[in-house]
C-alpha cells in the first residue's frame, strides 16, 4: 500500500485537465473509469498492490461526470466522490478543490472558549442552504456564539434528512449547495472569528445508495449497529477501511478548513484491535493540526460514560478532546419536566444535576434501571473542558414522537432557568438552533427515501424505538413533506415579545460567562454544588483568584424562602431571571447580600439568581 498512501482517494483534478483516479476495490478483478459527460469515454485502471486501482486520465475538465465500472458489468459512483450533483444513485462529479480562502490569519480558538451552536442546514433557514446561513453569522456572534456545529452534510438520499443516512462521506450534500458553498460558509465564519464544527458519522452508512460493499469489505460480518451494518475497523483488510475514514477526516480539516469534528455515536464503533481506529484518528488529526499550526479538535458522542474516550493515551485512553455529557442533560430535563420515560427513569433531578455540576458524569458505576446493569466509569479526573453540556440537542428533541422542544414542554421562566443552568456550568456549552429565543417549531425526524419498502421500514423502526419510551401521542411521519416543513425555524420571532427577552437573556448570560473570571475559567475543582432536595434548589459556587460567584437555581413552581450557606462577605447581584427586564414577575432578591456564613433568600418560581463577591474597595 506504500505507493498509494501519498495519493488521495477518488478523483483528484489538476490544472491542465488531467485527473488522477485512485480507488480501493479488492472485490474487482478489473475496473474502468467511465466518463459519462461530456462525451462518452472509458479509461482502464491499472491494478496496484492491496486491491487498489489507478489511472491518470487526460483531458478531463472540472464538472465531468463519471462512474466506476466493475469487472465490465456493474457501474457505481465513486466511494470517495467529492460531489453527487444528481443524488446518491447518480454519477460522481470531478471538482476543483482550490478555493480563494481569506482566512490566512485564522489559527482556531481554544476549546475552553467554544460556545457551540448546533444547527441543521436544511431547517435553519427557509432556503436550507449553506449560503443562507452566512447572513446570520453576525447575529450569532453578537449573541455570544463562538462555534457553529453543522449536523452531517455528507451526501444523503433525497433533499431532506438529518444527515445520519449519508452514504458518501467525502461528498457535500448537493441540495445544501455542494463543496464550494460549504467552503464559503467556513471562510465567512472565520472572518467573523467563529469556528466551524462538522458532525461526521463513522459508525455506519445509510441504507439507500450505499454501494461500498460492491467494492470491498467495508462492513463487518460479526457486528451490527442499531442503524445497519457496522464498519469493518478490526477485521481482514480493515487497514484500508481505516484509511478511507481517516483520509475523510483530514479532508474536512485541510481542504475545508473545518476546526473540529463531532464524532457521532462512537459507542457504536465496534473495534477490538490493539490500536483502535479512534486512537489512530486522534493521532493523525492532532498531528495534522500541529503541522498546520491550527487548533483542531475531535469531540465524541458516546452513551457509555467511558472516561477513556478523552483520557490520555499513556493512561490507556483514546485522547479525543471532549465528549457530550448526556447525564447533565438528562438530570436537567427531569428537573424541569418531571418526565421519567425511557432513560429518564434513571434520574432523580436536583441531586443528580448537582452531581453533574461537580463531577461530569452522574453514572460512574451506578446501577441503571434503564439498562438493568452497572453503568459508567469515574469522571472525577477529567477536566471540565472535556465535557459539552446542553439543555437541548437534535437527538433529545428530534427523537421525541413529534419533535417537541422544551418550548412546548415548559414555561417561559423554565426556559430561562434551563439556559442559565447550562451557561453557568463549568463545561463547554451547546445551544440547539432556536433555543436562544424559544423557537416553538418542532424539530422532527424526517427522511426522503425513494424506496417505498425502505420508507415503511423507517416508519416501523421509529415506532419501535419510540415505544421503548412509552410516550403517548402520534408519531410524525418521517417521509411526509410537512414533517420537514414544520421543522424550519421562524427567525423573525427572535425580535418579538418574550422571544426577544429570551434572546437578550441568553446574550447576557454569555456576556457574564466571558467577563466574570470565575465563570470564564472552566474548572470543576474550583466549584461547589449543593442540592437542597426538599426546596428543589441547587447552590453553585465557582471561584478563582480574581472572582467568586454564587448561583442559586430554583426548580419549583412555588416561591419560597430558604436559608442558604453563603461564605461571609458582601455579594452583589449580577442577574435575576425574575426581574421585569427579563419578562419575570419582579425580583425579590436583595441587590446586596451581607453574609456572616448564611443568608435567608427569597426565591421566585423557576428562578436563577447570580451574585458576585464584592471586593473590599466596593464595600
Amino acid at each position: 500500500m506504500t505507493a498509494q498512501l501519498d495519493r488521495s482517494l477518488g478523483a483528484v483534478w489538476s490544472p491542465g485537465d488531467a485527473c488522477n483516479f485512485l480507488l480501493w476495490a479488492p472485490k474487482a478483478a478489473k475496473v474502468d473509469v467511465h466518463i459519462i459527460h461530456p462525451g462518452d469515454r472509458t479509461f482502464a485502471m491499472q491494478p496496484l498492490e492491496g486491491g487498489y486501482f489507478s489511472v491518470v486520465a487526460p483531458e478531463i475538465a472540472v464538472g465531468a461526470l463519471y462512474r466506476y465500472c466493475l469487472d465490465g458489468q456493474t457501474e457505481r459512483p465513486d466511494p470517495a466522490s467529492r460531489f453527487q450533483p444528481q443524488g446518491v444513485h447518480g454519477p460522481s462529479e470531478v471538482v476543483d478543490t482550490d478555493f480563494a480562502w481569506t482566512d490566512h490569519g485564522w489559527f482556531g480558538i481554544p476549546l475552553e472558549k467554544y460556545v457551540f451552536y448546533e444547527l441543521h442546514v436544511g431547517t435553519f433557514t427557509p432556503q436550507g442552504t449553506f449560503e443562507a446561513i452566512i447572513p446570520r453569522i453576525n447575529e450569532l456572534r453578537d449573541l455570544g456564539i463562538t462555534a457553529i456545529e453543522l449536523m452531517p452534510v455528507a451526501q444523503f438520499p433525497g433533499n431532506r434528512n438529518w444527515g445520519y443516512d449519508g452514504v458518501y462521506p467525502y461528498a457535500v450534500q448537493n441540495s445544501y449547495g455542494g463543496p464550494a458553498a460549504l467552503k464559503r460558509l467556513v471562510d465567512a465564519c472565520h472572518r467573523h472569528g467563529m469556528a466551524v464544527v462538522l458532525d461526521v458519522v463513522y459508525n455506519h452508512l445509510g441504507p439507500e445508495g450505499n454501494y461500498l460493499a460492491d467494492f470491498g469489505p467495508y462492513f463487518a460480518d460479526l457486528y451490527r449497529t442499531p442503524w445497519g451494518h457496522a464498519v469493518n475497523f478490526d477485521g481482514p483488510q480493515s487497514d484500508h477501511v481505516r484509511r478511507y475514514f481517516v483520509e475523510n477526516a483530514l479532508q474536512w480539516i485541510t481542504e475545508f478548513h473545518v476546526d473540529a469534528l463531532r464524532l457521532d455515536a462512537v459507542h457504536a464503533i465496534v473495534d477490538l484491535s490493539v490500536r483502535p481506529f479512534l486512537e489512530e484518528l486522534s493521532l493523525v488529526v492532532h498531528a495534522k493540526a500541529k503541522e498546520l499550526n491550527r487548533k483542531t479538535y475531535l469531540i465524541a458522542e458516546s452513551n457509555r460514560n467511558d472516561p477513556r474516550v478523552v483520557s490520555p493515551r499513556d493512561a490507556g485512553g483514546l485522547e479525543l478532546d471532549a465528549i457530550w455529557n448526556d447525564d447533565f442533560h438528562h438530570s436537567l430535563h427531569v428537573s424541569l419536566t418531571g418526565e421519567q420515560n425511557g432513560y429518564y427513569q434513571d434520574f432523580s433531578g436536583i441531586e443528580d444535576l448537582a452531581c453533574a455540576f461537580r463531577k461530569g458524569f452522574v453514572y460512574e458505576g451506578r446501577y441503571s434501571n434503564y439498562r438493568q446493569r452497572l453503568h459508567g466509569g469515574s469522571s472525577r479526573q477529567l477536566s471540565a473542558h472535556r465535557f459539552v453540556a446542553f439543555a437541548q440537542n437534535h437527538d433529545q428533541v428530534g427523537n421525541r414522537p413529534v419533535g417537541d422542544r422544551l418550548t412546548q414542554l415548559v414555561s417561559f421562566e423554565q426556559l430561562k432557568l434551563a439556559g442559565a443552568t447550562v451557561l453557568l456550568s463549568p463545561y463547554i456549552p451547546l445551544l440547539f438552533m432556536g433555543e436562544e429565543y424559544g423557537e416553538p417549531a418542532p424539530f422532527s425526524y424526517f427522511v426522503s427515501h425513494g424506496d417505498p419498502a425502505l420508507v415503511d421500514s423507517v416508519r416501523n423502526g421509529r415506532r419501535t424505538q419510540l415505544a421503548r419510551f412509552r410516550w403517548g401521542g402520534d408519531m410524525g411521519d418521517p417521509q411526509e413533506d410537512r414533517t420537514f416543513l414544520r421543522s424550519i425555524l421562524n427567525w423573525t420571532l427572535r425580535t418579538e415579545g418574550h422571544h426577544r427577552l429570551l434572546w437578550n437573556f441568553h446574550q447576557e448570560l454569555l456576556r457574564l460567562r466571558r467577563d466574570v473570571p470565575a465563570l470564564a475559567r472552566l474548572d470543576k475543582e474550583a466549584l461547589e454544588a449543593a442540592a437542597f432536595a426538599d426546596a428543589k434548589v441547587i447552590l453553585v459556587r465557582r471561584w478563582n483568584e480574581a472572582s467568586h460567584i454564587l448561583a442559586v437555581l430554583h426548580f419549583d413552581e412555588e416561591p419560597s424562602q430558604l436559608q442558604l450557606p453563603v461564605p461571609a462577605g458582601h455579594w452583589r447581584r449580577k442577574l435575576d431571571s425574575a426581574e421585569s427586564r427579563w419578562g419575570g414577575g419582579g425580583s425579590q432578591a436583595s441587590d446586596v447580600l451581607v453574609s456572616r456564613g448564611g443568608v435567608q433568600m427569597p426565591l421566585s418560581p423557576w428562578a436563577v439568581v447570580l451574585y458576585a463577591e464584592m471586593m473590599k474597595e466596593e464595600t
